[in-house]
């Protein structure tokens, strides 16, 4: 894609994955459907097949001159429609998938979802209210870090699901376990997992801040417009988490990412050029924008080859 730096091979590190799934998922838990609203609220309806959804996410990408995108699973359950997605596009999209490792069946999801091809596991500790600290939670990073090129996404700070406030659906989530503190002694007990705190912290940057620089495996997605930064502080600019970022973390620890989700908006061009135009004319160099805009997320996936 076109940058003013040069031509830049952009992959988005944040892309839900709204499938017919994802939105029955929301149905079951209203009591009714919700299909004959998703209009009136501005969504547009997924096609059934996930490798339908999957065509016209790389349309859309192609439209923007997008290489690749993470693809993210975005209810616990909803695995099979990313996996199938990335099973028809393996060269275009990365699949993260959503789990509640408070479920029995978690740690079986896990496996058989990497089995299939999904490349990062996220957590929602305040969605589904549980610390970092549970062994649940230990027993599950044990088994990634058995599994090369497997990344574990974490979402702290402030937390928002703009859908189901949309549909009227209570989201019970529990700020108690959205400290980006708590992700510190699990990143140090497997220094052999790559980390990835999405929207600098959300809010809670300082504390993401501190543990990025203590941990080289904790990495940000710089996605979403991050209006957490209301929370900073009126001297606080996205341009500040940027530019001390940089300095504690470098370039190669940043991860572009957009947070699309829905059509007919699609991918979100404007976070990509916001981001784009605050980088250069922060006099951020060519070799850190590739790396920003793609290359760490394409070197963190790429499997690592076991030493004989």
């Amino acid at each position: 894609m076109k940058t003013p730096w040069r031509d830049i091979a952009v992959s988005d590190a944040h892309v839900h994955f709204l499938s017919d799934n994802f939105f029955d998922v929301l149905s079951r838990q209203k009591g009714a459907p919700i299909t004959d609203q998703l209009t009136h609220l501005g969504f547009e309806a997924p096609d059934r097949d996930p490798a339908a959804l999957a065509a016209r996410w790389v349309q859309e990408l192609d439209h923007h001159g997008v290489q690749s995108a993470v693809l993210i699973a975005s209810v616990p359950g909803d695995e099979d429609s990313v996996a199938k997605a990335i099973g028809h596009f393996p060269d275009r999209f990365y699949g993260f998938f959503m789990v509640d490792p408070t479920q029995t069946d978690a740690m079986d999801r896990v496996g058989r979802a990497i089995d299939k091809g999904m490349r990062g596991i996220c957590l929602f500790p305040a969605m589904h209210r549980y610390s970092m600290s549970d062994e649940r939670i230990n027993a599950l990073l044990e088994n990634v870090a058995n599994r090369t090129g497997t990344i574990v996404f974490i979402h702290c700070g402030v937390l928002s699901v703009g859908i189901r406030a949309k549909l009227g659906l209570q989201s019970r989530f529990d700020m108690r376990f959205s400290n980006p503190v708590d992700v510190h002694a699990a990143a140090l007990r497997f220094p052999q997992i790559n980390f990835v705190i999405p929207h600098f912290g959300a809010g809670y940057f300082r504390e993401a801040l501190m543990v990025a620089d203590l941990c080289p495996n904790v990495y940000f997605d710089t996605s979403s417009t991050n209006s957490w930064v209301k929370y900073q502080g009126p001297m606080m600019e996205l341009a500040d988490a940027f530019r001390r970022s940089l300095d504690l973390l470098g370039g190669h620890r940043l991860l572009f990412g957009t947070d699309s989700s829905y059509f007919p908006r699609g991918w979100h061009r404007s976070i990509f050029d916001s981001q784009v135009n605050l980088l250069f004319n922060m006099g951020v160099t060519t070799d850190d924008a590739e790396l920003i805009f793609g290359g760490n997320l394409r070197r963190i996936l790429t499997p690592r080859v076991k030493e004989s």
